[in-house]
């Protein structure tokens, strides 16, 4: 099956967004074997959007759209469908009625140009949009699927997931004559050539499937992809690559697929019933930050510091004035000091703590842009790692957060520390 993805809206065009949405779409198609061959990023333009509707009529099975389903002027995408399918918009009840709640239940007045998302291709039918006003259209004419979506990402991809996906394994089960499965492993504290050396040559062990090492800032996905006549069949090869993988990277894997490694240590903390405290300084918050984005971390993570300025290590942390004037705010001994202060003022089980040269200013000699010492505290232990990750610091925010949630999994699991 082919299966092209169109992307509408000027704000892609000239960068003011990012398109997240064709990455998401092109992983779920892959997942149930319609696979995309071709995604497009377009403007506001009716013309082009037609053009491109009848390139993916002549050589396509499924077309999605996303974007232009407002109800602005500049929302082309319905006007668009009419045109090409020589169709009408007729009012749709149901759809009105919705949209009317959806402003009753937030105490608003619905403004009249709202009505007109109410309006449907006569001969499509509705996707049900159950995060915002916009709903989807369906329309399906000689055996080809057309599909319009909102594009604000957490509207489109809950009505791609649970409206989409389910209908469109439906429709082509019997077509399809071979099953495409994925499956990502997700490392940190390791880097790509790395990582690719410590694996050796996979090429016997993949035969006809496909291993893509896919680096970030933060770590390397692997990502295993695998055909097969059936489900069972592609479920195998994936298992007996991914156990091959794990017995020579096992300790740098922590989780899989869509996963995220503070998802990963609030879990290990449930599973022993442990406590969590972290003490920053160059990452600003974004430790603490990025726990508490996990349902149900406030548990186990009692809370943090941010002690951005020498004053506050000392007054806050208790840090001893004498160390930072003798080793200075980014060392051994005050990432150390850090995790231990916040952990005793806290009463956790564990902390940790990171304190660095951000940049792009400031460095030295002696401590360059990107040092960072990261420290650790636990009632057996305490320790501080030092790391240099570079000068953008945006990058080094990043990297220094997911290395200290790294450190700590790591020390959870009795991993032995090796970076």
């Amino acid at each position: 099956m082919r299966s092209k993805l169109i992307t509408v809206g000027d704000e892609i065009l000239i960068g003011q967004i990012i398109n997240t949405n064709a990455s998401f779409i092109g992983e779920r198609l892959f997942s149930i074997g319609i696979p995309l061959e071709k995604t497009v990023v377009i403007g506001d333009s009716e013309n082009i959007l037609l053009s491109e509707f009848k390139d993916s009529f002549d050589n396509y099975d499924v077309t999605i759209i996303t974007g232009g389903l407002g109800p602005t002027h500049d929302d082309i995408t319905k006007p668009a469908l009419v045109n090409f399918f020589n169709d009408e918009l007729i009012t749709d009840d149901k759809v009105l009625e919705f949209v009317k709640q959806i402003f009753s239940s937030r105490n608003l007045v619905m403004p009249e140009v709202n009505i007109g998302q109410a309006l449907i291709p006569k001969n499509s039918r509705v996707i049900w949009n159950h995060n915002g006003t916009a709903p989807g259209i369906w329309i399906e004419k000689d055996d080809k699927i057309f599909i319009a979506m909102p594009g604000v990402p957490y509207e489109m991809k809950a009505m791609f997931d649970n409206e989409i996906i389910p209908d469109l394994k439906k429709k082509f089960a019997e077509k399809n004559n071979s099953v495409l499965l994925q499956k990502t492993l997700l490392t940190t504290g390791i880097g790509e050539s790395s990582l690719s050396e410590r694996l050796g040559d996979l090429n016997d062990l993949l035969g006809d499937s496909k291993l893509a090492f896919l680096p970030s800032s933060w770590g390397v996905r692997l990502r295993i992809n695998a055909e097969a006549k059936n489900e069972k069949d592609a479920e195998e090869k994936i298992s007996r690559i991914e156990g091959m993988i794990r017995a020579k990277a096992e300790d740098y894997i922590y989780g899989i697929n869509e996963e995220k490694l503070e998802e990963t240590v609030v879990k290990i903390l449930k599973e022993r019933n442990r406590t969590l405290s972290v003490a920053e300084s160059c990452t600003g918050g974004r430790i603490s930050s990025t726990i508490v984005s996990v349902a149900g971390s406030s548990k186990f993570y009692m809370g943090g510091i941010c002690a951005y300025s020498n004053l506050e290590k000392i007054k806050i942390l208790n840090i001893k004035k004498d160390t930072i004037e003798k080793f200075g705010a980014v060392s051994e001994k005050t990432a150390t000091e850090m995790a231990k202060g916040v952990r005793k003022l806290m009463q956790t089980d564990y902390a940790i703590s990171t304190t660095g040269i951000a940049g792009p200013t400031g460095g030295s000699e002696e401590k360059p842009v990107g040092l960072v010492w990261i420290g650790f505290a636990s009632e057996e232990k305490s320790f501080a790692l030092s790391f240099l990750f570079g000068n953008l610091r945006e990058i080094n925010i990043q990297r220094s957060s997911y290395r200290a949630l790294e450190i700590l999994r790591r020390e959870l699991l009795n991993i032995k520390i090796k970076f």
